[in-house]
Formats: C-alpha cells, structure tokens, sequence
C-alpha cells in the first residue's frame, strides 16, 4: 500500500453481502444492547468485553435460535 493511499475501514463489498458477515453485524448489534442495558442497570459502562462475555453465555444461545426460527 502507497503511503499516500487512503485507508478505509469499510469492509469490500462482497463481504457486506455475506451471510456470515451480516450474522456478525447483528450478534454485535445484541450485545450493544446488552451492554447499554446492564450500564443502565448497574449505573456504570460495564464494557464490551464484559458485555460480550456475560451475553455469550446467557442468551447468544436463545437469540440464535429465536433468529432461526424467525427466519
């Protein structure tokens, strides 16, 4: 890559159609929420990592399956 070529963190487009990628997108959107609600309810940023780790385990299982079966 030239030094002057600009970088974007914007994903090709055949990887935005992706199925997988569109999996990821909305996985990320849940736990954003999740995160946004546990701060909320604790009344402190609790992370994404933090987030991520306490959704996984508690209700990635459900949602895939309620996404499954919604879909």
């Amino acid at each position: 890559m030239a030094i002057d070529e600009p970088q974007s963190n914007d994903p090709p487009e055949f990887i935005k159609r992706s199925s997988v990628y569109q999996e990821f997108l909305a996985e990320r959107e849940e736990i954003l929420k999740h995160k946004w609600l546990e701060s909320e309810r604790l009344g402190e940023d609790i992370g994404f990592e933090k987030a991520l780790i306490d959704w996984v385990r508690n209700h990635r299982d459900a949602w895939r399956t309620n996404r499954r079966c919604t879909a």
